[in-house]
């Protein structure tokens, strides 16, 4: 094995994970896809035989068992941030828009904006397209008042001036905006309604994860409310307002009542949390994952107030054409059982 120096002027360090205390010995390259969003396992055995993955300073290979406190770092020969954003021509369905704002109805798969193995493709890169002279957020991101996840689609309300971006962002940090997702979640909820409340931060096993941690312990407030929309023996399809903003905020908030979203891979949904064991079953979920390949969550309606006019705005998006099918399979599913 060969040592780098990362500080010279041909390596730049892009990641710096420290392994806990209670790690247990774990290949590089899956220790690594636990805490860099977007990678592939791919990607990764490809910079380890670049020698750009080094283990306290010692180019490793990608077979690597990482072991409790050992220092693993990802090196490129680019600069973090060398990567300026660029306008690109990509189709955005606008909901509504005026000279002070846009409000996009994002499909699943778009990642919102740009980030390590994403720095094209994403809505920002559209917004750029689109709209000249776009303000920066407090993260320096175009035009962006909030976001939702790469594979779960709906609502973004995008600030075109920079009264509009302190305004709207202002109206997101007091809870005033409305925001109301549909969900389809494994298992029968035992009420109709409720509230899920508990502090959502990282987890301190997986960077890729949202955890729910006892109040005031770790992580920020979170709250969510929820109430059922229609029961398919195994899955519930609710309806989910936000009071807060968090980060995977639904998806952590569901999985920590054991309800966890429907094909949410991250969070373990994409295996057959509820139901039989009969084969035929078994093939019914897999269809159902190929219908919608992705967490059923969409973004429905946004309502906040126009930051020049002081009108309250609402708006409503259709639920996609990949979540309306697999509510027709499971209640066409759920009627034949009970027939």
């Amino acid at each position: 094995m060969d040592t780098i120096d990362f500080n010279s002027e041909e390596n730049y360090e892009h990641y710096k994970f420290i392994a806990s205390e209670g790690q247990e010995p774990l290949r590089v390259d899956k220790f690594l896809m636990n805490f860099i969003e977007n990678a592939t396992r791919n990607k990764i055995q490809q910079a380890a035989k670049a020698g750009q993955i080094l283990v306290n300073d010692t180019v490793v290979k990608s077979n690597y068992k990482v072991k409790a406190k050992d220092e693993v770092r990802v090196v490129f020969s680019h600069p973090p941030h060398e990567n300026p954003l660029v306008a690109e021509n990509i189709p955005l369905n606008i909901v509504f828009e005026d000279e002070s704002l846009m409000v996009v109805n994002k499909p699943a798969g778009l990642v919102v904006h740009p980030g390590h193995g994403n720095y094209t493709g994403t809505l920002v890169n559209g917004l750029l397209f689109h709209i000249e002279n776009l303000p920066t957020n407090s993260n320096e991101r175009p035009g962006l008042v909030h976001r939702i996840d790469k594979d779960t689609s709906g609502l973004l309300v995008v600030a075109k001036t920079e009264l509009a971006m302190t305004n709207l962002s202002k109206q997101f940090f007091d809870r005033t905006t409305e925001r109301l997702y549909h969900a389809l979640v494994w298992g029968n909820l035992e009420q109709d309604q409720g509230t899920i409340e508990g502090n959502i931060g990282r987890s301190l096993k997986n960077r890729l994860l949202m955890d729910v941690f006892p109040e005031g312990d770790f992580g920020k407030h979170a709250v969510t409310h929820y109430k059922v929309i229609e029961r398919f023996l195994y899955v519930t399809l609710v309806e989910c307002k936000l009071e807060t903003g968090r980060t995977h905020q639904i998806r952590a908030h569901f999985k920590h009542i054991g309800h966890t979203l429907f094909n949410d891979e991250r969070y373990g949904g994409n295996k057959i949390l509820k139901g039989t064991t009969f084969t035929k079953y078994k093939q019914f979920i897999q269809n159902c994952f190929k219908v919608i390949p992705r967490q059923a969550l969409h973004a429905k309606t946004l309502g906040f107030t126009h930051p020049s006019t002081g009108k309250k705005l609402n708006f409503e998006s259709e639920i996609p054409h990949d979540f309306k099918e697999v509510i027709t399979k499971w209640r066409s599913y759920t009627q034949n059982q009970k027939s």
